[in-house]
């Protein structure tokens, strides 16, 4: 099979992006969906987003794990793929578009996409961490001197021993000022730290203010790969109003012969 595939990028999250329209992708196989992730024997990405036609919105968002599993929203690739729906010229300045959580709207101005996250209205405060679920499920703690802490062994230990066999996203913040947390996170899927992760720092930034961290509505969050911005509405005791503002870039456009 020939493949011709886009690459995009946000903050450092990159995917995979196919049009698949025309349904003759091999969905089902995840051998070839881990394949084409992986960084030294395929294309290399943090995950594979399918862009398909949708009866009730402008396209369909289909999500894989590096892995090759089917899984929950990705802030970033959400981003990303209103940037390649810019580019195919399905949509203009605004679209809507359907994920595995929903109905997601969004904007595009230039290279900056703004996306609007589900309502959160469940958070799980522990005397150590918190935990909740922004598309994708995310333990969130603050740790001291975040450069130099073990995000890969701290994280994966979280991820398998606190959350068993589906796991968990895990983010580890350090405060910079009132309105501006530091993220680095660990992902599930991925099985290691990525430069950025969307619904994570959307995790954070309502953490955040559940834990009283902060009264800002509207937080910076730097990530390695770059910076991303989340705000916010909370109104009895539900956020809502929730978007994830960012950079989303096209890399390169590629072909690859496949077996199938």
């Amino acid at each position: 099979m020939n493949l011709i595939f886009y690459k995009y990028q946000g903050t450092g999250n990159d995917f995979i992006i196919i049009d698949n329209r025309s349904k003759t992708f091999p969905k089902k196989n995840k051998d070839i969906i881990s394949s084409l992730c992986n960084r030294y024997f395929g294309i290399g990405s943090d995950g594979l987003i399918l862009l398909e036609n949708d009866v009730e919105s402008d396209f369909k968002m289909v999500y894989y794990n590096a892995d090759g599993n089917e899984s929950t929203m990705c802030g970033n690739g959400g981003r990303c793929i209103v940037a390649f729906a810019h580019k195919l010229k399905l949509i203009q300045k605004e679209t809507k578009f359907n994920a595995v959580d929903g109905i997601h709207f969004a904007s595009i101005k230039d290279d900056i996409v703004s996306l609007k996250m589900i309502n959160v209205d469940t958070i799980n405060i522990q005397e150590s961490y918190a935990f909740t679920n922004t598309g994708s499920p995310h333990h969130i703690e603050l740790v001291d001197d975040l450069d130099s802490f073990d995000v890969f062994n701290k994280g994966k230990n979280i991820r398998n021993n606190l959350y068993g066999k589906d796991g968990s996203n895990v983010n580890f913040v350090e405060p910079i000022d009132e309105s501006t947390f530091k993220v680095r996170t660990y992902e599930r899927g991925v099985e290691n730290e990525t430069l950025a992760c969307g619904t994570g720092v959307t995790a954070v930034a309502i953490a955040m203010h559940a834990t009283k961290k902060t009264n800002s509505t509207s937080i910076k969050l730097p990530v390695k790969g770059g910076q991303l911005s989340v705000s916010f509405e909370k109104n009895n005791g539900i956020y809502t109003n929730i978007f994830l503002t960012g950079p989303a870039k096209y890399v390169f456009k590629g072909e690859l012969n496949i077996e199938l």
